[in-house]
This record gives structure tokens, C-alpha cells and sequence, in this order.
């Protein structure tokens, strides 16, 4: 079976039993900030397993695209070395959300491994938490598995937990022997011996551990379970190796296509690079940008790893990113996101890599030089660091290092270095542990939180839970017209006003599908079971919903006057502004920020409909709706169309019709990152506020330089001319008042009738001695001049030659080069007048004296 088709008729099998298919989640998850990436498959189920979303579904399938770098999850050393491990992998999961538990889960499991993939059961291994005895049984009556396969293990084998507190349980997990001699298994061998593969983990989440470390029931049973594609996918296509399955060889024979250099003579290699490219393709198309901080760093330290092992196939030039099409074509009919953003992606990686080539090189010179000296088998941690500092190497790159050559390293003076210098690449410095709970008054349960700001301002509303924090409440309505803050765009402000109940809602927010209203003011909860009048900020609301769907407009204009690979990379849409940062690889230049703004204000002008409507994801895709990096969407979405211009998923608030916008105008173009560009513009009364104040500066200027509007370019030229010359003539001035030309000439020597000046004297710049040397040469009939001075502690000198004996054969270059010799350095010039420069800490006496030796020579055989 191809791994599509093994990918597929896992789904399909759970269909069958009534499961909902759920969409993979990005990589880099928005709404979790204790995770770097998403690291499992039950990530985005969270909320459900912490009891603070209800399920929409409560069975549900999915192939979940995982990042497994660092933390508790950190395979990266074992990546390429041995056949399993990998930094991008993808998680198949069934789920039961208070439905189905143990024994469906155990019988569909074995079912699916033995009778639709007919897995030898002779290979098949079972294993239960010790104090699992529901487990062990269901494993004997509902699967027909020899019950000698059926193994006890204790909590670090077959206890799950999300973390020290929370949901909990024991867990059964599934073993395949891949060994060529059946005979040759032993139970010592599960969970003991790479010969034994993990296949399928099936989680019951039954129990919540307290505080205390006591466990208790959960009122809800769940199941989860974990089979990794790429295992299941070499045991199905008879490989002992994953990176042999169809998943990953033909990224290797690329690899092997570009560098000429077989897979089998360097497999490590070329295993880390088939790996890395994966990451880095699906970390990239999640809109994770290679930085120094955070996901960023993760990314960027894959990549010059990846780079690294390059060396190792003779690449001194870039060509990973050649490998982002060969990714797109195995996995892009199920993750469609790297073939839209196949452009960018490629972009990225070729920039990181053109970068991190520049220092590569020296670095691994640098390495070189610390081995040879070392006295001991520790590499210092400032040596880590100055490869780290210096020549952008991540500390698991010096790691990798120093293991080929039997090395370690001293990590703790690394980081003691890296805190000294306050760098900025600490992997979780931007990650915290999640915030408290709030601690909830609940006054009904009856459903919370159901939005109707898209329809209106003003609401009656019942307070279902609120909460104190300080001075501060969080109030939650069983429905509300205040946006929360999503996608880019910022909460609503308003009032919230009832019997003994004045509040001003400062901002709103959502945790996970709830609404929280952050209110300060009067509060006095025997009044909470009374309604309460909701009103939105509406100036504030009618201005953002302006700069909104002008991000829209924007979005699809950038594309048009940029091209394709353009996608959203952020934004933040508020009353005052938007921001919108894009995808592009260099400045976006004044001609075509006009362009852009024309495109928009076109289509305001127009005063086009804006149309939302509800659709399948799926068919809002086949639509071509556009999906923008990261963002999370359910089922169904909301589409916004305008016109034929643009058409975006987005949950946002818009005006009605585009005309609303009033102006667009583009206020700042900067760079924010490689390959990320940011774009800060303003609509509505901002937009003809500084229109006005652009215009009263530009009367003003009119007014000063006595020039019409149309012409003020031309005239600020000219009077920036006018000041450089006349700096120019001052700056010349001043020096032809310092330099007493008389002086010189009486100090000539007369050879053949020719005069030879030889001199020094002080000059603050070589400007300063070429203008000296012009003067000199003017004062001169017939003859050589060479003015030395110290400038910025080195010996410089100007030499002039009269035209009488330029023709005669003496020119000012070749003069200056002989006397920069003499000094310890070079010069040359123009047949007139030249220039010499030299060493620090040289006798000019000394040189003086050579020079008239030497033009003495010269002159006397004119």
C-alpha cells in the first residue's frame, strides 16, 4: 500500500464506525502557549480533555501533521542516526469525546491492524498498565491475540499524562516485532529492543490528578489514541527503515540526483536533510519565520543543521530549498497549504541558507583550530559561544560536532556566556505555562457566549459566569455583540450596564469558543440574575470593521502588483490603523505602493458589496477562498467576498459595502524579518487627517523655498547642491588659509632646473593634503612635489608633477606607488597628482630622506 492509501483507509475505517474527520491543526499552535509546536495529535483537544469546550463531535478521526524538536519530546539527536526518529512526523488518531471507551477502542484497533491491513498476528504485541485489569481482560475477549502477547507495565510505560495536574490515565499500547526470526521473540524484548516497534497507543482517560497528587474520576470517560503514519507505513511496505517507504525516498533520491553522491555510501546525510526538509516545509507554511527567538530559532537551527550534513555531500551552495517541490508532491494532495505557499517557503529556505553558507565555512575552520589546541576532551563553553555568536552555530550543531570527534562540550559555560551577553535565543523565552484559571461564579449553565455583533450594536443579555480579578471582573453573557479578539483584529470596548451594574467593557477576549468580557467599574453580584444592556463602542467598532476590510482589499492588491508568492504573515487590525505583514523578498518600492493604493481606493470607489457567507472549509477552498497562515477554522467558515476582487475566510467584522472605507492610504513599508515585509496603512478620517497634515507641511515648504507644490523636489535638489558646495569652497578655503604655499617653495631643491619639494606637514584628512597638493602644483613652473602627514595614525602622502615633465615621462601614479612601498604600503593616482599610503609607527624622517634619493635619481635623468 502507498502511505496515501494507508493514511486513507485509517480515516476511512473510523468513518465507518462513525467518526468525524477533523482537519490537521497548524504546527505552531495560536492558542496554546505552553507549546512550542504541536507535538501530538490530541493538541487541539485539549480544551475538550480540561473540560472547557463541549465537543461538537463526540467521535472524531484525523491525521495531525507533528513538530517534535525540543522539550520532553526531543528526538532531534537521534534524527538520521538510526531509522524512526524524526523532527516532522504525522500522528493518526481516533478519539471518543464521553462515548465509546476501552473496549471498542481495544477491538477496533486490533481489528484494523490484523483484518484490514493483515498484520501478522504472530508479530503483534499487547501491553496494559499494571493496574489496567479492565484493559488486560478486554484485550482476551475482544481480540482473539495470544493472551501470552498480552504484557504488564508500570506508569512510565502505560500511565498517560498531560501534565503534573490535569487529565490522566493508563494506557495499552501496540508492538511489532520486526525481526527475521520469529522464533527469536521474548516479552524482555516490548519496550527493551529496537526489534520491537511501537505501533498504535491507545490512552484512557479516565482520572484527574489534583494538586495533591491524588487522583480522582473524571465525570466523562475519553479516549485518544496515537499510530505514527511513517511506522505504520515501513511495517506495511515490508521496510525495515522509514526513510525507505515512500514518505521519504523520493526526497532522498532527489538528494542523491543533486548532490551525485548514492544514498547508501552517506546515509546519514542524507537522512537528516530528507527529514529537516519536511519540518521545514510545514513549520514555514504554518507561517513560522526562521528568527532567534521561539519557534524561529527551532526552525533556523534545523535548517543550518540540515546545511551542516550538506558539507558532509560536498554542497557549498545552496539547494535544500530545491527539495520543498519533491515535499509538495508527496504530501501536498493532503496538506494543500505547501503547495500554495510552495513560492514562499522556497524563498525562505533559499535566504537562510545563502546567509548561514557565508559563516559556514569559517566556522567549521574555527571548530578546526579549538580541537587542535585542546588539552582536554571538553570543548570551553566560550568557545561554544563564539561559534554560537560569531558564526551562527546552534549549540545541538557544536553538540553534533564534537560527538564525530569523540568530544563533549561545556554547556553550562555556554549558557553562562549566552546570559552574560544577553542574547536573545533562549528556545522558550517567549513561551509560558498557562495562566490560572479563573476562578468562576456560575450563575446557569445554559449556553454562553453566542455572537450577534454581526448583526448589531446593542443586546439584552443574561450574565451566565463572571469572575473578580483585583478590581478588575471578567463577565461572560449568554450572547453578546462584543467581537472577542480573533484573527488580527482587536476586541471590542463598550458598556455593560444593568440594576446596580455599570461597567466598561476594556476589552474582549476568547478563551477557547467563550467569550470574556474584561469590565472595570460598579459591580454588585446580588444583582447578576438580572439583565443587562450591552453596547458596543460604535466608533470605535465602524473604524476597525474599516481597517478590516481594507486588509482585505490590500491582500488581494499586494498579489495583483506583486505576484502570487505574496500570503498574509500577521496582522492586527484596531480603530487607530492596520498592519498587514506579507510575504516578499525585498522592498516594496514607491511606484508600486502607488499601484497598490490605486488597485484599493478603486475598488472603494466602486463601492462594492461585501457579501459573508457560511460554507464547508472544503468548499470554501474549492472556491478558492484564501486561508490565511496559522489561523484555526472549524467546519464551517465564513467567507467574504467582495466582488470579483477578493474572497478570504475570516470571522472578522466588516462594513457593508466598500465605499464605507472612505481612503486607503499606505503610511509605512518596512522590513520585519528575511522574507517578511510590513505594511502599516490607515482608512476612514485617519486617512484624509493626514492627508491634511501632509498638505498644510507641503504649503508650508511652498511657502519657505517660494516654489509651486509640483516643483519642491526639484528645488530641495538644488539647494542641497548649493550647501555642498559651498562646504566644498569653505572647506578649501580654510585649508588654502593654513597652508602657507610661499613657505614651501623656499624650501626647494633646484635638480637639472627642475624643483623637488619634499615636506611635511599637518592635515586632518587626505582631502584636506589633495587640495594642499593642488595649490603646490599650481605654484609650480617646473617640477615634483610630495607633501606627507600622519592621518588617523598612518603615514599618507600626495605627490604632484608639473605637465612639462608628465610629458617628458615622470608621472604622479607610478611615483606614488614606489614611495608607498617605502612607507610600507601602496599608492597610485593619476599622472598629476597621486596618493601614498602606509603603515602605522614608521620614521618619516627616515622616508623623507629616501624620497629625495629616489626623485633625486629621477629628475637627474630627465
Amino acid at each position: 500500500m502507498k502511505s496515501s492509501e494507508i493514511r486513507q483507509s485509517f480515516i476511512d475505517y473510523f468513518l465507518d464506525k462513525e467518526h468525524f474527520k477533523v482537519r490537521s491543526s497548524a504546527v505552531a499552535p495560536l492558542d496554546d502557549p505552553t507549546l512550542l509546536f504541536t507535538n501530538a495529535g490530541m493538541n487541539q483537544f485539549k480544551p475538550i480533555f480540561l473540560n472547557k469546550q463541549e465537543p461538537q463531535f463526540r467521535r472524531v478521526v484525523n491525521s495531525q501533521k507533528c513538530i517534535r524538536v525540543s522539550g520532553k519530546h526531543n528526538d532531534l539527536e537521534e534524527v538520521g542516526l538510526d531509522t524512526y526518529h524524526h523532527t516532522f512526523f504525522e500522528m493518526l488518531g481516533n478519539w471518543s469525546f464521553g462515548d465509546y471507551y476501552k473496549a471498542e477502542a481495544i477491538k477496533w484497533a486490533w481489528d484494523l491492524l490484523t483484518n484490514v491491513w493483515k498484520l501478522d498476528k504472530n508479530r503483534l504485541w499487547a501491553t496494559v498498565y499494571n493496574q489496567d485489569d479492565e484493559a488486560l481482560e478486554l484485550w482476551k475477549t475482544e481480540t482473539d491475540i495470544n493472551h501470552d502477547r498480552i504484557l504488564k507495565f508500570g506508569k512510565n510505560e502505560n500511565f498517560w499524562e498531560m501534565g503534573e495536574t490535569g487529565p490522566c490515565g493508563p494506557c495499552s499500547e501496540i508492538h511489532y516485532y520486526i525481526g527475521n526470526d520469529l522464533t527469536k521473540q521474548s516479552a524482555k524484548g516490548v519496550n527493551a529492543s529496537d526489534e520491537y516497534w511501537e505501533l498504535w497507543n491507545l490512552v484512557f482517560i479516565q482520572f484527574k490528578r489534583g494538586a495533591d497528587g491524588k487522583l480522582s474520576d473524571l465525570p466523562q470517560k475519553h479516549i485518544d489514541t496515537g499510530a505514527g503514519l511513517e511506522r505504520i507505513t515501513a511495517v506495511l511496505q515490508n521496510k525495515v527503515s522509514n526513510y525507505e517507504t515512500d514518505l521519504f525516498y523520493p526526497i532522498i533520491a532527489t538528494i542523491e540526483k543533486l548532490t551525485g553522491i548514492p544514498y547508501k555510501s552517506e546515509p546519514v546525510p542524507h537522512q537528516v536533510i530528507a527529514d529537516h526538509i519536511r519540518m521545514l516545509t510545514f513549520s514555514i507554511a504554518d507561517g513560522v519565520m526562521p528568527s532567534n527567538e521561539g519557534r524561529g530559532y527551532i526552525v533556523r537551527r534545523i535548517l543550518r543543521r540540515a546545511s551542516r550534513f550538506g558539507r558532509k555531500l560536498n554542497q557549498t551552495k545552496p539547494f535544500i530549498y530545491k527539495l520543498v517541490e519533491i515535499v509538495g508532491d508527496i504530501l501536498g494532495d493532503v496538506y494543500p497549504e505547501i503547495i500554495d505557499r510552495k513560492a514562499h517557503i522556497v524563498n525562505v529556505i533559499k535566504a537562510e541558507e545563502k546567509s548561514f553558507n557565508k559563516t559556514l565555512d569559517r566556522g567549521l575552520n574555527h571548530f578546526e583550530k579549538v580541537i587542535k589546541n585542546l588539552s582536554t576532551k571538553t570543548i570551553p563553553g566560550s568557545e561554544v559561544f563564539k561559534l554560537y555568536d560569531t558564526y551562527g552555530f546552534p549549540l545541538d550543531l557544536t553538540q553534533l560536532l564534537a560527538r564525530e570527534q569523540q568530544l563533549t562540550i561545556d554547556e553550562k559555560g555556554f549558557l553562562s556566556a549566552m546570559e552574560k551577553q544577553k542574547t536573545q535565543a533562549k528556545l522558550s523565552g517567549k513561551f509560558e505555562t498557562d495562566s490560572k484559571d479563573l476562578k468562576w461564579q456560575i450563575i446557569s449553565k445554559s449556553n454562553d457566549s453566542k455572537f450577534i455583533g454581526y448583526e448589531m450594536l446593542e443586546s439584552t443579555s443574561k450574565i451566565t459566569r463572571w469572575s473578580r480579578i483585583d478590581n478588575k471582573y471578567a463577565i461572560v453573557l449568554d450572547r453578546t455583540p462584543f467581537y472577542a479578539e480573533s484573527g488580527g483584529q482587536v476586541g471590542d470596548t463598550g458598556v455593560i450596564l444593568g440594576d446596580k451594574i455599570d461597567l466598561n467593557v476594556i476589552n474582549t477576549q476568547k478563551q477557547h469558543e467563550r467569550i470574556i468580557h474584561n469590565c472595570e467599574g460598579d459591580f454588585d453580584e446580588s444583582s447578576v440574575h438580572n439583565s443587562v444592556k450591552c453596547s458596543v463602542n460604535k466608533n470605535r467598532r465602524e473604524a476597525i470593521m474599516r481597517n478590516h476590510t481594507a486588509t482585505h482589499l490590500l491582500h488581494a492588491a499586494l498579489k495583483e502588483i506583486l505576484g502570487e508568492h505574496v500570503h498574509q504573515a500577521g496582522s492586527s487590525v484596531g480603530p487607530e490603523n492596520l498592519r498587514f505583514d506579507l510575504t516578499h523578498f525585498e522592498k516594496i518600492t514607491n511606484e508600486e505602493i502607488i499601484q497598490i493604493e490605486f488597485l484599493v481606493n478603486n475598488e472603494i470607489i466602486k463601492n462594492t458589496d461585501t457579501k459573508p457567507t457560511i460554507k464547508s472549509f472544503e468548499q470554501a477552498k474549492k472556491e478558492g477562498a484564501e486561508a490565511l497562515f496559522g489561523e484555526k477554522y472549524g467546519d464551517e467558515v465564513r467567507v467574504l467576498t467582495i466582488g470579483n476582487f477578493s474572497k478570504e475566510l475570516c470571522g472578522g467584522t466588516h462594513v457593508t459595502r466598500t465605499g464605507d472605507i472612505g481612503l486607503f492610504k499606505i503610511i509605512e513599508e518596512s522590513s520585519l524579518a528575511a522574507g517578511v515585509r510590513r505594511i502599516v496603512a490607515i482608512t476612514g478620517m485617519e486617512s484624509i487627517k493626514f492627508v491634511q497634515q501632509q498638505d498644510n507641511i507641503l504649503s508650508k515648504l511652498q511657502e519657505i523655498l517660494r516654489s509651486p507644490k509640483s516643483e519642491l523636489g526639484d528645488r530641495a535638489e538644488q539647494l542641497v547642491d548649493q550647501k555642498r558646495e559651498l562646504e566644498k569652497s569653505l572647506k578649501t578655503k580654510n585649508v588654502k588659509n593654513k597652508f602657507d604655499i610661499q613657505k614651501f617653495l623656499k624650501d626647494t631643491l633646484e635638480i637639472n632646473g627642475k624643483k623637488l619639494i619634499v615636506s611635511d606637514l599637518s592635515a586632518n584628512s587626505i582631502n584636506e593634503l589633495k587640495i594642499m597638493g593642488d595649490d603646490l602644483l599650481s605654484a609650480l613652473d617646473t617640477g615634483v612635489g610630495t607633501l606627507i602627514s600622519i592621518i588617523d595614525t598612518k603615514p599618507t602622502a600626495v605627490i604632484v608633477v608639473t605637465q612639462d615633465l608628465i610629458q617628458s615621462g615622470l608621472q604622479a601614479g607610478n611615483i606614488a606607488k614606489e614611495i608607498g612601498v617605502m612607507m610600507g604600503g601602496g599608492g597610485g593616482g593619476k599622472p598629476h597628482l597621486a596618493t601614498a599610503g602606509g603603515r602605522t609607527n614608521i620614521k618619516l624622517k627616515s622616508v623623507k630622506q629616501k624620497i629625495i634619493t629616489f626623485m633625486k635619481e629621477k629628475l637627474e635623468n630627465i
